[in-house]
């Protein structure tokens, strides 16, 4: 699996999880701020980027949560302050479940404790333009469940280079499906009363991906649990509104 470590004099180890493009990439804005305070270790996710290899049927978010344990190991890494957005954060939460030693807390931007009817949706959207278009129009519709409109019109050039690397990391569809039923069928109802690390959770209120509710869930039922609004920004709001993204990374680890 590939991996990166940045700022590696640091005592703590901070781990960085995407969403469903897996790649490391989604991270480069952010890693500089945090390798000033923390080892940061980040990765593309097994069969995305730079971690080659062909998903098998039945691949689930255990089988990731176990991967990264297992990159834990290879990175000689003991215990994480794990950040994942969104896929990411169910990562997390599996791992916190799975290897609740290995986790000193959980931050986690737009995930879930049970995929929603409403996420289900905008896969089933995703999926039949991926099946019916390609990929090609599949990348285009990305940028919609990411980010803000207002944000996508100014920013179209860079969507635009980001459009051609997407389409060439989104060729082997069948990697992409089956991450997407992963996430589907994920569903840890009764069990995040287990969870007993700190945990952030962070919602913006306008993602059209994930409704805000489902944060609001995993407020409740994890213990000791602190949810973070952010009115705009859409799913990838770490992305889209980073300055008041860090004030929240300040207040949590503070």
């Amino acid at each position: 699996m590939y991996f990166e470590i940045h700022g590696d004099n640091h005592p703590d180890t901070v781990l960085l999880s995407s969403g469903l493009g897996g790649s490391h990439h989604y991270w480069d804005s952010l890693i500089p701020e945090l390798a000033t305070r923390f080892r940061v270790v980040v990765y593309d996710q097994y069969g995305t980027g730079n971690s080659d290899g062909a998903i098998g049927e039945g691949y689930s978010v255990t089988d990731m949560a176990q991967e990264v344990n297992a990159l834990l190991s290879t990175t000689k890494t003991q215990q994480v302050h794990f950040i994942g957005h969104a896929l990411g954060g169910l990562i997390g939460l599996q791992l916190a479940l799975d290897a609740p030693h290995k986790v000193a807390s959980l931050l986690l931007i737009n995930s879930w404790e049970k995929t929603d009817d409403h996420t289900r949706l905008c896969f089933e959207i995703r999926k039949r333009l991926l099946h019916e278009s390609g990929v090609e129009m599949f990348v285009k519709a990305q940028p919609l469940f990411l980010y803000p409109a207002q944000w996508i019109k100014q920013h179209a050039a860079l969507l635009s280079e980001e459009a051609q690397k997407m389409a060439a990391a989104f060729a082997d569809t069948s990697n992409l499906l089956r991450r997407i039923t992963a996430i589907e069928q994920f569903d840890l109802s009764g069990q995040l009363h287990n969870i007993r690390c700190p945990t952030g959770i962070i919602a913006s209120r306008d993602d059209l991906l994930v409704p805000y509710s489902c944060s609001e869930q995993l407020n409740q039922a994890i213990p000791d649990s602190y949810l973070y609004f952010m009115p705009y920004g859409g799913h990838a709001c770490n992305i889209t509104e980073p300055e008041e993204f860090r004030q929240i990374l300040d207040h949590f680890y503070s």
